[in-house]
Order: C-alpha cells, then sequence, then structure tokens
C-alpha cells in the first residue's frame, strides 16, 4: 500500500510568546526570532515536495508556512480545524493573570487535560481532538501517498501528537513541550501510523531545544 508523510510544524515565535499572554483564536505577529525560526526550517526542508500544504487560518501559523513552503497564502490550504484551542476568556491575558484568577483550571489546562473545563467560551481538549485528528484523517484520505505540510499550534499539534502516540488525553502530561518551528512528522502505511520526529528543532542555528519552556503559545 502507498505511505504517507505528514510533516507537522509549530508556528514561530510570536509577541505574545515573548510578553507571555494566550492566543489561542486571538492572534499576534511573529517577532524576528520566529521569522528567523521559520526560516531556518525552511533551510532543512529545502529539498521536499510538498504535495499540499495546510495551516491553521491563524495568521501567525500562515506567516509560518509562508516562509518554510516559499508559497504565497494562495497556495496555503488554509483550515479553522488546525487553529489553536479556543481558550475564551483567557485570550490576550498574562500567564501570571491567569494563574492568580483561575488556579484550579490553569493547573487542568497544563497537568489534567483530560478534567480541564474552559471559561466563558472556550472548549475543551476532547473539542480540539476531534477537530484536529478529523481533519488531518481527511487529508489522508485526499492524498494518500503523497508529502504533506501542516502548519498549526503548539496545543493543537500536542493533541495531535499524543493521539497517533496511542495515548489517552489524561496521559499528555507525559508529552516533552513543542518549541515555535521545531518538525514533528508521522508516517502512514498499511493503516498503521508511525512517529518519526517530535518537537524537533536540530535545524535551530543554536540548538537551544530547552529554550521555550511553558510560554504562552497556546
Amino acid at each position: 500500500m502507498d505511505s504517507t508523510s505528514v510533516y507537522l510544524v509549530r508556528h514561530g515565535q510570536t509577541e505574545w510568546n515573548v510578553e507571555q499572554r494566550m492566543q489561542g483564536h486571538l492572534d499576534s505577529p511573529l517577532t524576528r526570532e520566529g521569522q528567523k525560526q521559520a526560516a531556518q526550517l525552511r533551510d532543512r526542508l529545502k529539498e521536499m515536495k510538498w504535495d499540499a500544504i495546510f495551516s491553521s487560518s491563524s495568521p501567525r501559523a500562515v506567516q509560518t508556512a509562508e516562509i518554510i513552503s516559499g508559497m504565497n497564502r494562495e497556495h496555503v490550504r488554509q483550515l479553522d480545524a488546525f487553529k489553536e484551542i479556543n481558550m475564551g476568556l483567557w485570550e490576550g491575558q498574562l500567564l501570571t493573570e491567569i494563574h492568580g484568577l483561575y488556579t484550579r483550571e490553569y493547573g487542568r489546562f497544563f497537568e489534567e487535560p483530560h478534567l480541564y473545563c474552559p471559561t466563558e467560551g472556550g472548549e475543551t481538549y476532547f473539542e480540539l481532538l476531534v477537530r484536529g485528528v478529523s481533519a488531518l484523517e481527511d487529508i489522508l484520505t485526499a492524498f494518500k501517498g503523497g508529502k504533506i505540510l501542516i502548519v498549526t499550534h503548539r496545543i493543537t499539534l500536542k493533541v495531535i501528537m499524543n493521539y497517533y502516540f496511542g495515548n489517552t488525553l489524561s496521559e499528555m502530561r507525559e508529552m516533552p513541550d513543542i518549541a515555535p518551528a521545531s518538525l514533528s512528522s508521522i508516517h502512514f502505511k498499511d493503516g498503521k501510523s508511525f512517529i518519526e520526529l517530535y518537537g524537533d528543532n536540530s535545524h535551530y542555528a543554536n540548538h537551544l531545544a530547552a529554550a521555550y519552556p511553558k510560554e504562552a503559545e497556546k
């Protein structure tokens, strides 16, 4: 049977990442460092021929996809399904503010995703899992045997990777963090999935894999 390779990327560093603000469905632009990270990944993948390029419809992800692929946005297929988890009232707020006002749910967001309940209009991790994995499965059907690039977000990517590792949401807390503009990949063949890369950022010029602790991507 044909094999399909999916390369998944978290967008580059943004201004709100630096400011430690939650983003979710809101947006802030890439920093110069974020653009540099995406360019370094572009150089790493320069020999890759993509059968399709997908991105979250959030501008920070679309810009990252443009830099990596060398394509303009008309060639990037934007999907709301790959947007970051919707965090409702938390979006735009500083992490310190959220921790002080919503201590219990803040802890669950990072450590007990299966128990996390959003505040005023957000979504659960299970809802994110359904939309993200469903979109990816549709892509696998449409582009069987191809090489696919998907640019998404920290939590969305982590949920997708956790699913294909065969873990439950309650086990996701054990998954390592995912740095900006890092590369993950999954190989699909004969109805099985094989994780080839997870959050790899060896293309960074300074190779600082641990330079991004719990900063506010989301």
